[in-house]
């Protein structure tokens, strides 16, 4: 197969992707390289890609009530540390020489453009990166449940969920070593066993429009090309 099987595809990435590693805080430039030249290297193929970036590295707003910090004030802040994960892969995708598109949930005009659906489906029609910040823009939803809405608004075909690891498992691979990856799933499969790959909201949306998921490690090497050119990695969730 020479060519790639979707077309346009939004890429859910976890704020710890831009991170030095497992469980580190802020922003790696390492980490930003590596994804942005990822990045790069899935665009060359004639793909257009939005992306909805999270925050956890940055801070996690359900967390902040051990602080004394009530949950709405909390997920605000959430939403702020995603536009700056957005600000920094935008400047690491254009170093690269990718134009690229801030858009937030959040109206912050000096850093961002506001969310507008029709003007996002224009650039990534003329071959830019859209990048969704701010969640929803409404407490109370995940970064996920944005992925899959900010996917359905503008048409994409799929969401590649860029993990660190490789699929979704039996249990924690990471803790269990006899833990098994599962190829293909449904979206009750994932709902009925609880599995922890989105939220049930953003699951829920996705299967009620049937768009499909693909959960892959975004640290292997070429992993979004190689998926994006069908080859079967990580763990494809479905009808």
């Amino acid at each position: 197969m020479d060519k790639p099987i979707y077309k346009r595809v939004l890429l859910k990435l976890g704020g710890e992707s831009l991170a030095a590693g497992e469980g580190e805080f802020g922003l790696d430039e390492g980490a930003l390289t590596n994804i942005s030249e990822e990045i790069r290297d899935a665009k060359e193929l004639g793909v257009e890609i939005a992306i909805v970036i999270g925050g956890g590295n940055i801070l996690r707003g359900a967390s902040l009530s051990s602080i004394g910090i009530e949950r709405t004030t909390g997920d605000y802040m959430g939403m702020l540390a995603t536009v700056i994960n957005g600000l920094a892969l935008q400047h690491a995708l254009e170093r690269v020489g990718i134009a690229t598109r801030v858009q937030s949930a959040i109206e912050i005009q000096a850093v961002s453009e506001a969310y507008v659906r029709r003007r996002a489906i224009r650039h990534l029609e003329k071959g830019r990166v859209v990048i969704f910040a701010g969640g929803t823009g409404n407490p109370y939803f995940t970064t996920d449940t944005a992925a899959s809405l900010r996917a359905m608004e503008i048409g994409a075909e799929v969401i590649f969920k860029a993990t660190k690891v490789d699929g979704i498992y039996t249990a924690d691979p990471m803790v269990d070593e006899s833990a098994t990856k599962f190829q293909e799933l449904s979206y009750l499969d994932v709902l009925n066993k609880g599995l922890k790959v989105m939220d049930s909201t953003s699951i829920s949306l996705c299967m009620d429009n049937k768009l499909p998921l693909v959960i892959f490690n975004v640290r292997n090497k070429h992993s979004i090309k190689r998926v994006l050119m069908g080859e079967k990695l990580g763990t494809t969730v479905g009808v």
